[in-house]
């Protein structure tokens, strides 16, 4: 079937849910987001601030016992939860333990910006998956490498995966010129294959639901090619999820915010230059300019 295009149009007639004008943080949605890592502590920061700027209510944060403290005092609106460490900085399986209590009280979960030891990482996922079933889970970097093992590995639960091109090739094991040639086959095929909701970012992203349904989007610059930018994209994408909306509504109107956040910093700095960080500032009044 045709994949529809990501458009403000579209967005309009596609609002998101907001919050009563009497409720609490806890009506705006809590999120977890379980990332960082000794080597890139700024990742967990730039999805924080993010989901933040994208309207959560309530952010829980769980990061190495290298950098908690550190990160904690970056990003006072949190609380933050220190992991054990493996020797080469990941996080290890017993982790599970200190995050289960979050179980059922979060609604949204984002995992793997910045995180490293691959290996660690898919063994903690293995528990995670059951233990957040009754939240929206977004995966990112090595996070998604879960797919990989076993053989025809299938989600039993809503997820969202937020590859690059390069991470989708890696991931379906064919080259990335395929993924370049035909974005909007590969992650069609990436969704059925294990049941998930596909993001393939790129200068055209694709939207990909299990069933076949599609959507893409064009715009952005080659400014948002930029270290970090990423991590933003999955924070605005998870914010938006805490707020209630369905992964699919969250990611296409996060895909387009991403966008337009670059676009707005070009005029201001030019096309090459801005930064990651700067990101997020200008997710509330995209947000309000859309609802219009």
């Amino acid at each position: 079937m045709p994949a529809t295009d990501i458009t403000p149009a579209l967005l309009r007639s596609w609002p998101l849910p907001m919050p009563a004008a009497d409720g609490d943080k806890e009506v705006r949605g809590h999120l977890l987001i379980v990332a960082g890592s000794a080597e890139m502590p700024g990742a967990i920061l730039l999805a924080a601030t993010a989901a933040l700027r994208a309207g959560a209510g309530k952010l829980t944060l769980a990061t190495g016992t290298s950098v908690a403290p550190q990160v904690a005092i970056a990003m006072p609106e949190a609380r933050v939860i220190g992991l054990d460490e493996t020797a080469p900085g990941g996080f290890r399986h017993e982790a599970r333990h200190q995050l289960a209590p979050l179980a059922g009280k979060v609604d949204a979960v984002l995992v793997g910006p910045g995180m490293c030891d691959t290996p660690a990482t898919c063994e903690l996922m293995r528990h995670l998956l059951p233990l957040f079933a009754g939240s929206r889970l977004i995966l990112d970097a090595c996070a998604m490498q879960v797919v990989r093992k076993p053989p025809h590995f299938r989600f039993g639960q809503p997820v969202l995966l937020t590859p690059h091109a390069g991470e989708l090739a890696q991931l379906m094991g064919i080259p990335k010129e395929a993924v370049l040639a035909d974005p909007h086959a590969c992650a069609m095929e990436a969704a059925r294959r294990w049941h998930a909701i596909v993001a393939l970012k790129g200068a055209l992203s694709v939207l990909a639901m299990p069933d076949g349904t599609t959507w893409t989007h064009a715009g952005g610059n080659i400014g948002l090619a930029i270290s970090g930018s990423g991590d933003t994209l999955a924070g605005i994408i998870t914010g938006l999820a805490a707020r209630g909306a369905p992964l699919e509504q969250a990611c296409a109107w996060g895909i387009a915010l991403h966008a337009l956040a670059g676009e707005q910093l070009a005029l201001r700095f030019g096309i090459l230059g801005y930064l990651a960080r700067e990101i997020p500032a200008e997710i509330p009044a995209l947000l309000r300019h859309l609802a219009v």
